[in-house]
């Protein structure tokens, strides 16, 4: 039988400093931003808005933070992660240009570190990625890590490589739009009156809310990106593996997440940078997913007066209300319900 069908990379086919260009450069439509809220309940103001945006000096209404980011991640898993067992983290992200209704997103890949597990059947892979729009604008730049299984276990080992990452980016880093106003910044609109001065660093918010995963949203949601990793959607193959049914895309928890921030955080309008993160557990459908967040620091942003950052832990967890619990037990193993642990900055207006 004639063999023109992609099988993915396994680990020995990546080398540090490879450049892997992927697939399917994505417009990102109005639609497709009206099926993300329709997905997530996403209420943020700024990308709910023409009017709010405008007010705020964009051109209209920007493309949610997330959805970028799947957008671009999903261009990377054919090449990167379709013979992966996991992926792992994330780390040095950060959002570099607004993405409007009509922009096409292309995303390319560097192998920044190698590293084979003791075990001789898999390594992991460590990969930056950048998205850029179609004036070859980067949008959107992150690193992640992967476990990837090997296509012959006795394949001889890499010299390890593994990168040297942040712990988180660097305020004067965040990407901060030059055309941003926040003079006529509208509280009521944007649905809370609390603002960066109001939030002290060592503070939990509890979210509230709760979302039941169903199979029939995440495997949308996954398709919507250009996702093709296999452990989502093919519940006959998944029946023989690890788990016996398809998993949730890390991703979908993410935006879940977020969205429930809302509730508490409603005016964090813009994700500036993914500090850190990783999927803790796996989920699946039928889990209710909870969330809440704490301000690990807040910084004013240099050369600007209106507007300040927030790094926040993003937890969420499923069948667990976000009441306030150990992440960790006594012998530092995540506590059972933890499915995310997401480091970002996020940007706040400041009071006047």
């Amino acid at each position: 039988m004639s063999d023109k069908t992609n099988r993915g990379n396994f680990f020995e086919d990546f080398v540090p400093g490879q450049i892997l260009r992927h697939a399917t450069p994505r417009t990102v439509t109005e639609g497709e931003v009206a099926l993300y809220t329709a997905l997530y309940g996403n209420r943020f103001a700024l990308h709910s808005s023409d009017m709010f945006a405008m007010a705020l000096g964009h051109d209209g209404m920007p493309v949610d933070d997330m959805l970028v980011f799947h957008v671009v991640f999903g261009k990377t898993v054919p090449d990167i992660s379709l013979n992966a067992v996991a992926n792992l983290g994330y780390a040095d992200g950060r959002f570099l240009a607004p993405v409007y209704p009509g922009d096409t997103l292309s995303s390319v890949s560097e192998v920044v570190g190698l590293k084979e597990n003791s075990n001789g059947k898999t390594g992991v892979v460590w990969v930056r990625t950048t998205g850029a729009n179609q004036r070859d604008e980067s949008v959107l730049s992150y690193v992640r890590w992967v476990m990837v299984r090997k296509r012959d276990e006795s394949t001889p080992a890499p010299d390890p490589l593994v990168p040297d990452l942040p712990d988180a980016v660097a305020v004067e880093d965040l990407f901060v739009p030059a055309g941003l106003t926040l003079d006529s910044y509208d509280k009521t609109a944007a649905g809370s009156p609390h603002l960066w001065d109001d939030y002290a660093v060592g503070e939990r918010i509890d979210h509230v809310d709760g979302m039941t995963l169903e199979d029939a949203e995440h495997m949308l949601a996954t398709r919507l990106y250009q996702n093709t990793a296999k452990v989502h959607f093919d519940h006959f193959a998944q029946q023989g593996g690890r788990f016996g049914k398809r998993l949730i895309y890390g991703g979908h928890i993410i935006s879940l997440a977020r969205a429930l921030s809302f509730n508490g955080l409603a005016n964090a309008f813009h994700i500036a940078a993914i500090n850190g993160g990783r999927h803790v557990a796996p989920s699946f459908a039928g889990d209710t997913v909870y969330a809440w967040s704490e301000v690990l620091d807040k910084a004013a942003v240099p050369g600007r007066d209106d507007v300040g950052a927030l790094r926040l832990r993003l937890v969420a967890a499923k069948d667990h209300p976000c009441t306030s619990f150990p992440l960790k037990d006594a012998d530092g193993k995540d506590h059972p319900a933890v499915v995310l642990d997401f480091d970002i900055w996020a940007l706040m207006p400041r009071r006047d």
